[in-house]
């Protein structure tokens, strides 16, 4: 668990925000807010500015710095509003980003609008799949290096990095055996469809998007890579899902291929491995019935 900050924390925070934005900033109010399982989050207030801070060990400046990164990547396709990244920073004790702090507001309108915006974000595209530097999915490395193909990329640095992990983590005996002959054929769920190379938030799930107070839709806390767009529309459905009107906005956009229905499952195995490989025995049974459920549509 993070621990609060001290005075001098603040301090330098508030000396870096200063210093990126040109305009001097010191700390009035710092509120404790959600900030997710990861992070420890405030809303820093102060002569009529606010921002949105998290704050983490003095180890993980790198997993800030890709964050900045990607919101910055995000930003420049001017299709959906990501929070600005003002700076990040570390001192002896503590790694930090400081944000633009959003105004959210309560309603849960214009979701046709919403899918619109996340298929018009994943036109922007690459030549290759992954991204120019490594990032983070949770607290769990990502690693990017870029591949011209997505079945290798997927097999190598998606879901067999996370059986690997699985493994170092005493996750072993069938989910390892058969996460093993599931990455051996991938390409069963690839006959007739190559995916575009498409710019991805890459860890879109409900609590990671909101409506603002003006009504504009938002996402937050990205995991970027460019990849198959629909293993971004998968994830949206994993925790719950977002409500039908997001999916009809995002097809009417962009129709998705009718193999989306198998390859979703096989696009959310990774988020249910790296669940497991962070929260624990809890998600086992879920990853194995996937992988299981894979296997059968192959030999179905």
């Amino acid at each position: 668990m993070v621990l609060a900050p001290d005075a001098a924390t603040w301090q330098a925070i508030a000396a870096d925000i200063s210093s990126a934005t040109g305009s001097p900033f010191s700390v009035s109010r710092a509120e404790p807010t959600g900030g997710g399982s990861i992070n420890r989050a405030f809303r820093l207030d102060g002569g009529g500015r606010s921002f949105f801070v998290k704050l983490n060990s003095a180890g993980r400046l790198q997993m800030f710095e890709a964050e900045q990164a990607g919101l910055m990547e995000l930003a420049a396709t001017k299709t959906v509003r990501v929070p600005a990244p003002i700076c990040c920073g570390s001192d002896a004790h503590f790694s930090w980003i400081a944000l633009e702090h959003l105004e959210f507001g309560s309603g849960k309108g214009g979701l046709a609008a919403r899918g619109a915006r996340l298929a018009l974000l994943h036109r922007s595209t690459a030549a290759n799949f992954g991204w120019n530097r490594d990032n983070t999915i949770g607290s769990t490395p990502q690693h990017n290096e870029w591949c011209s193909d997505w079945i290798i990329f997927l097999r190598e640095h998606r879901i067999g990095f996370q059986l690997r992990l699985a493994q170092r983590n005493d996750y072993r005996g069938r989910l390892l055996s058969s996460g093993e002959k599931l990455l051996s054929r991938l390409d069963a769920f690839f006959a007739g469809y190559r995916p575009e190379a498409s710019l991805l938030h890459g860890d879109l799930w409900g609590g990671n998007a909101a409506v603002l107070a003006d009504g504009e839709p938002a996402i937050f806390d990205p995991a970027v890579y460019y990849g198959d767009r629909e293993a971004e529309v998968a994830m949206t459905e994993l925790f719950g899902g977002f409500p039908q009107g997001f999916y009809r906005g995002y097809e009417d956009a962009w129709p998705l291929d009718p193999g989306y229905r198998v390859r979703k499952r096989l696009y959310n195995l990774y988020h249910l491995l790296n669940h497991l490989n962070l929260f624990g025995a809890s998600y086992l049974a879920q990853a194995q019935d996937a992988i299981d459920g894979l296997l059968g549509e192959i030999h179905g």
